[in-house]
């Protein structure tokens, strides 16, 4: 009984998504962070607790001893600066394996992000019914041009685009929101396949500088 607990313990926590939750809107923006069906909000921060970070603040600058001045002749004179190593360059034949490991982890990486929710509605302000028209056309087309470019870098579950005129309207709007989230299993699995690609190639540049410094007496002997 105690294993079918544990697996199915492991099963949620694979599929248990994390993302973040971005919107703006007249209210302003607002940033969560997705922790399964937890979203802890992290900007903005409630009022409280700007409350409660100002008072901390005060408190330690209250406990620090205040500096007295001292003579100029007992100051210690400040030890000069030691001269800071010549910054020297690795190869570039060896950086390339970790580069591309670095890409295709961001490219599986991609792919397994989810776009949970994608809402974009633009209110275009106006009173001049031609010049509305036509940013009207240009906005649907800008819209049109954008979203075949996301489709291809992500998997889009739900969207909600919207381009819409208000003729008593002062200045144009817009209310965006994206969910973006991967679950747990698939963070892990890429942490596991690209962490020991990285680990091997580690060990391989360990090993040639170890084969290089073992060459080097016999090449200086010679």
């Amino acid at each position: 009984m105690g294993w079918w607990i544990a697996l199915g313990v492991v099963l949620l926590l694979a599929i248990l998504p994390l993302g973040v939750s971005a919107k703006y809107d007249g209210g302003g923006a607002l940033l969560r962070v997705i922790l399964g069906p937890v979203r802890l909000t992290l900007y903005p921060r409630r009022k409280k607790e700007k409350k409660e970070t100002a008072e901390k603040e005060e408190a330690e600058r209250r406990e620090q001893p205040e500096k007295k001045p001292e003579a100029a002749a007992s100051q210690p004179t400040k030890p000069e600066p030691a001269a800071q190593p010549k910054e020297t360059g690795g190869s570039f034949r060896d950086f390339l394996p970790l580069v591309r490991i670095a890409l295709d982890f961001l490219g599986d990486f991609r792919r397994k992000l989810r776009v949970r929710n994608l809402e974009l509605k633009l209110i275009l302000a106006g009173d001049d019914p031609c010049d509305l028209a036509v940013n009207y056309g240009r906005a649907w087309a800008a819209v049109g041009n954008l979203l075949p470019r996301l489709e291809r870098l992500f998997v889009i579950q739900k969207r909600n685009v919207e381009v819409q005129c208000d003729f008593t309207a002062s200045e144009t709007l817009v209310i965006a929101r994206l969910d973006l989230t991967i679950t747990l299993g698939s963070l892990l699995s890429l942490a596991v396949v690209y962490g020991i690609r990285a680990l091997r190639e580690f060990m391989k540049l360990q090993k040639k500088r170890k084969g290089g410094a073992t060459h080097e007496p016999d090449s200086q002997h010679a």
